[in-house]
């Protein structure tokens, strides 16, 4: 059984069914048993109608513990740029520093955007890779001093 979850494929036994595995870690197997859909009729309080989400015993509760600590942790930040956006970009700055309707009549403008559009991937570029954009912008100025 391949799971991507660290904690419920240490505690999972391969000789008990997943039903079984899930149920005494105190997860569900089945949501719609689980979580049963209530009527559309109103139910009177306190009949034998009223049915509660069944809670066995948990055998491993430390697997929802370790869940739980997990979910709660900061996601991580994965907005990034294309490698092909970033070369897109570099190479207009390189020619045209900051005239966007320069770049917008560029040849290499495969995808006809407008300098609206140009500068905002710029701007896109400079705030998921400031390092990388910083040093660009440094190696530029050192690669105009060295023509001067």
């Amino acid at each position: 059984m391949y799971c991507s979850s660290v904690q419920i494929r240490n505690a999972w036994n391969e000789k008990k069914t997943a039903a079984q595995n899930l149920k005494d870690m105190g997860l569900a197997f089945d949501p719609n048993l689980t979580l049963p859909v209530r009527k559309q009729t109103p139910q009177i309080p306190g009949s034998e109608e009223e049915a509660e989400a069944s809670q066995g015993l948990v055998i491993k509760p430390y697997v929802i513990k370790e869940l739980e600590a997990e979910a709660s942790l900061p996601g991580k930040d994965t907005k990034s740029l294309s490698r092909d956006t970033i070369e897109y970009v570099q190479y207009m700055i390189r020619e045209h520093s900051d005239n966007y309707k320069a770049m917008a009549r560029d040849e290499k403008n495969y995808y006809q955007d407008t300098p609206k559009q140009i500068r905002r991937k710029v701007e896109l570029y400079k705030r998921f890779h400031p390092e990388q954009y910083n040093a660009f912008i440094a190696s530029l100025k050192g690669q105009k001093m060295d023509t001067s």
